[in-house]
């Protein structure tokens, strides 16, 4: 069995951004040279997320709305965590969206349903952090 491990960085211009990183999670099972087995991709930063949707505009602002909601930024005042850092609501957020995918390789591919896409969400950002590619099989 093979294995194959390499990390991303991002650093995003907003304090929340959802990217998709599909392209690079591809290169990295051309990377591999693995064709049947298993990836996992994580979020190295525990206000950050790793999940799998639709790559469609109207949803990620949906995203937004919704996380706003459950987990509002501010005021920053109601979060207990928020006493040296103000990003409790980052936090909760990250929860709540996940912190990785795995999923199968098959004939060397992302073996998907239709329109799955693997997203990096960042919910705390204008810094450089960093995603886990782990990657084993033959």
């Amino acid at each position: 069995m093979k294995s194959y491990r390499k990390e991303l960085w991002f650093e995003t211009g907003k304090r929340r951004e959802f990217i998709n990183i599909t392209p690079q999670i591809e290169q990295c099972i051309r990377e591999s040279g693995i064709k049947e087995g298993l990836l996992l991709c994580n979020a190295m930063h525990i206000t950050a997320s790793v999940f799998i949707n639709d790559d469609e505009s109207g949803l990620h602002q949906d995203f937004e709305r919704f996380l706003e909601k459950l987990a509002p930024e501010k005021p920053y005042s109601q979060y207990a965590h928020n006493g040296f850092e103000d990003n409790a609501d980052a936090h909760l957020k990250r929860t709540i969206m996940g912190r990785e995918v795995v999923v199968a390789i098959t004939d060397g591919k992302l073996d998907f349903g239709p329109w799955e896409q693997i997203f990096y969400g960042e919910f705390d950002g204008k810094r450089r952090k960093r995603v886990l590619v782990k990657i084993i099989g033959e």
